[in-house]
This record gives C-alpha cells, structure tokens and sequence, in this order.
C-alpha cells in the first residue's frame, strides 16, 4: 500500500526558510518520481517541483526556480523541499504525489502540509 506523507509546514515571517518533508513508502516500481505541489485559497493546484527518484533529475516551474531546493534522500525513501527567501504568495498547501516516471499523471497523493507566511 503507497502511502505519502508531508510534514514541516508552519508560519513564517517574509525572508524566511523552510524545509518540506515528503515520506513515501508501499513501491514497489523500479522508478518513480515524487512531484510537489501547492495550492493557494482560491487558485488552482500549480505543480512546482519534481524528482526522478533513481536518477535525481529535477525540474521547477519558472516562478519558483532559484528560490526552491528538491532533493531526496533514498535510504529514507524522502523527498525534500527547500524553500527560501518566502513572501505571502508562498502561502498554501503544499502537496506531495507519487507516480511511476512512465505515467502522464500522478496517482498517489498526500494530505498536504500548510504553508503561511506573514509578519
């Protein structure tokens, strides 16, 4: 059974850092790729980052390359991601999905794990 789970949200004053964490355990494909995703009150779920788990390729979307990290740690079957320099348009759920490399969509999803940044 897949399980995802994200954990390291938080309140964060603009200017600050965080670390997400996505867990994901129950594969049992040869590759996979976790992808995170955040959702703002009112807007659309927007991709931001996303990892090859065998091999480490990574990808951004434009508005947030330079300012997010995606990172993974094998051993603890755990995707990372860094976030610096917040402001308040970083405020959302972040989510964390799953799916085989070969597949258009991602099939496996977390609960999410807020993001609020304000003074």
């Amino acid at each position: 059974q897949v399980q995802i789970v994200e954990s390291g949200g938080g309140l964060v004053q603009p200017g600050g850092s965080l670390r997400l964490s996505c867990a994901a355990s129950g594969f049992t494909a040869d590759g996979y790729a976790i992808g995170w995703f955040r959702q703002a009150p009112g807007k659309e779920r927007e991709g931001v980052s996303c990892i090859s788990v065998p091999d480490g390729t990574t990808h951004y979307a434009d508005s947030v390359k330079g300012r997010f990290t995606i990172s993974r740690d094998n051993h603890n079957n755990t995707v990372y991601l860094h976030i610096n320099s917040l402001n308040p348009e970083d405020t959302a759920v972040y989510y964390c999905g799953a799916k085989r490399e070969t597949d258009p969509l991602y099939d496996y999803w977390g609960r999410g794990t807020q993001v609020t940044v304000s003074s």
